[in-house]
């Protein structure tokens, strides 16, 4: 009998053959935004394990919207090469794949998270200045600059073009990063925008940059291929972005091509966020039944059990494992098997399959 966790999923014209799929995790390990061996075999793993779709850190869609230096990118071609050597693989073992495409906004220029540095990355040591809806910084950052009306019509462009190269790369999903503090979540929060024109104020307004990037990459993306949008649902602090709105703006987007959204929350400014197992399943849940699109929960799902329980509560369509698919490149085999269902391994694990209940 097959659960529901390893039931396929189809949006447009990519079936995935389970719902358990690996969420965009940076490796701060590129060169010049070029994807290596890390990202090879680091990827390859998780195909070989069992995941219905891979999506890949986020891939910045021009220099400056890199989290940190060492950050993956999709502005140039050498970058595009790279990532189809990883694409063929991944493909290879039967996997789709995703690219994440990425602005980092006031959230980039900053140090990885291992070593010495911390916060911003000064231009001696090749950092840069970050753009942003507003002047205002992230607490512990440099200050950002605040984007002109010409540097805003280029946004769009810059997604469309790296969406173009994701395309003849090979990749079969495209998501778009609205969330975690970066640029666009940026512009959806009141917390982050105090613009005055159009793209500040009312929350149509605050959503106009998402819209058109996600027209832009719609544009150009093939139309059997599936747009997914990755949202932070609230900000976790009064006055910030909440899970009505994101719910609004998912239905919006509903129209504009996109086929899944992939909600998270929090990064944009520092919060109590409440964490523990499985916190983020109802805001999955509230934009799921508000936008009527399908929805990916992620957030501390951990166990099989718990995962299966998310979607057979109707909460969410897929679930998206990040720290758990850290620790385990082979959780969705370990998982098949806790739930007594048939998910085979690659011929040459078969020799060491997990016990069954």
């Amino acid at each position: 009998m097959t659960s529901r966790l390893f039931e396929p999923l189809t949006l447009r014209g990519t079936t995935f053959t389970n719902r358990v799929w690996l969420a965009p995790m940076c490796q701060y390990s590129a060169v010049d935004g070029v994807p290596n061996d890390w990202h090879l075999v680091h990827l390859g793993a998780r195909a070989v394990g069992g995941f219905g779709l891979l999506l890949t850190e986020a891939a910045a869609v021009v220099p400056e919207g890199r989290i940190s230096p060492q950050d993956a990118g999709l502005w140039n071609d050498e970058q595009a090469i790279a990532w189809g050597r990883i694409v063929d693989f991944v493909h290879e073992q039967g996997t789709p794949i995703g690219v994440q495409l990425a602005h980092a906004g006031r959230k980039a220029s900053t140090y990885r998270p291992w070593g010495a540095g911390r916060g911003s990355v000064p231009a001696a040591d090749g950092g840069w200045t970050a753009v942003a809806p507003s002047e205002s910084a992230f607490p512990g950052y440099a200050a950002p600059v605040a984007l002109t009306a010409a540097e805003l019509a280029e946004i769009p462009r810059a997604f469309a073009a790296a969406a173009a190269r994701a395309d003849a790369a090979g990749f079969d999903v495209v998501e778009v990063h609205a969330a975690h503090g970066y640029l666009l979540h940026e512009f959806l929060s009141p917390l982050s925008n105090d613009r005055t024109d159009e793209y500040g104020g009312s929350l149509e307004n605050r959503a106009r940059l998402t819209v058109e990037v996600v027209d832009a990459v719609r544009a150009v993306w093939p139309d059997d291929k599936p747009v997914l949008v990755r949202f932070s649902a609230t900000d976790w602090t009064d006055g910030g972005l909440t899970v009505d709105e994101v719910t609004q703006v998912a239905k919006e987007l509903a129209a504009h091509g996109v086929d899944l959204v992939d909600v998270s929350s929090g990064g944009n400014v520092p919060a109590q966020i409440p964490v523990g197992p499985g916190y983020q399943v109802a805001a999955a849940r509230a934009v799921r039944d508000g936008s009527g699109l399908p929805v990916g929960a992620v957030g501390l799902i951990t166990t099989a059990h718990q995962a299966e329980q998310v979607l057979l509560d109707a909460a969410a369509d897929v679930v998206l494992l990040g720290r758990a698919a850290l620790r385990d490149p082979m959780w969705p085999h370990r998982a098949a098997a806790a739930l007594a269902d048939a998910v085979p391994l690659p011929a040459q694990y078969a020799r060491a399959p997990y016990p069954t209940p």
